[in-house]
This record gives C-alpha cells, structure tokens and sequence, in this order.
C-alpha cells in the first residue's frame, strides 16, 4: 500500500499558507493561500486539496516562542487543527516554525520579490520551509 503525500499548512488568523509534498517525500512545493474565514470554508477548501493531492498526513507549523513557551498563536493553531482533524479524517502532525515567515521573506528578497507586497505569497512559502523542514528530519 502506498503512502500519501504530505500537506504542510502555515496557519495563520487570516490566511493559511498551503505546500505539497513530492509522491518521494523529498521536496516541499507551495501550493496556495486560502483565506481562513470562513472557518468551515477553508476546511473544505483543504479537505479538496487533500484529495486532490492524495494526501495522508497534515503537518502544521505551531508558532512556539522563541523561550520555547506556547502564546495566544500556538492555541489558535491547536484550535483550528482539532478542527481540521475531525472534519478531515487526517492525522495532523506540528512542526515548530519559528523564524519561518522571516525565511521566507528573505527567501523572496533573494529571488528580487517584494514580500511586504505580497504576505499571501509569504504564507505560502513559510508553508513550504515547514513542511520541508518536517521531510528534512523524517528521512
């Protein structure tokens, strides 16, 4: 039987930034951003993409402290996963991804993008840096 490809989410309050895995779990790809409100909408938005992609598993970058202390994000994030758990019928694993928005912005810089203009594109791509940071430390 043959595994799924792996969804990385990058939750936010107001997006949520979406990336695939490859079928070999090698390499995170971006893939979307979705508003997150309605809740039930980017619920359903996610459980499409997850069939779209034959995807198993979620993971979900959990915004801890830099002290290593779980704030007001980190619960939102637990909130919106338990959610997304029962509506989805996908186990949902959390990777930490502090300084990920920062990769990402400098990833973009890098690539001669303005990322102030575009924080979907941000989300996206933090999304991407977690999940492969997950498929990094899987292999």
């Amino acid at each position: 039987m043959t595994e799924g490809r792996f969804l990385g989410l990058d939750i936010g309050t107001k997006r949520i930034g979406i990336a695939v895995s490859d079928p070999l779990f090698i390499t995170a790809q971006p893939v979307n951003t979705i508003m997150r409100q309605p809740e039930q909408k980017s619920v359903e938005e996610i459980k499409q993409l997850c069939k779209q992609y034959n995807v198993s598993y979620i993971v979900a970058g959990l915004p801890v402290n830099m002290d290593g202390s779980f704030g007001f994000q980190a619960e939102d994030v637990q909130k919106y996963s338990v959610l997304l758990e029962k509506e989805i019928q996908k186990q949902i694993i959390f990777e930490d991804e502090r300084l990920t928005s920062y990769d990402a912005e400098r990833i973009l810089i890098e690539q001669g993008r303005k990322p102030s203009r575009n924080k979907a594109l941000i989300d996206m791509v933090a999304a991407a840096i977690i999940l492969q940071q997950y498929l990094d430390k899987r292999r």
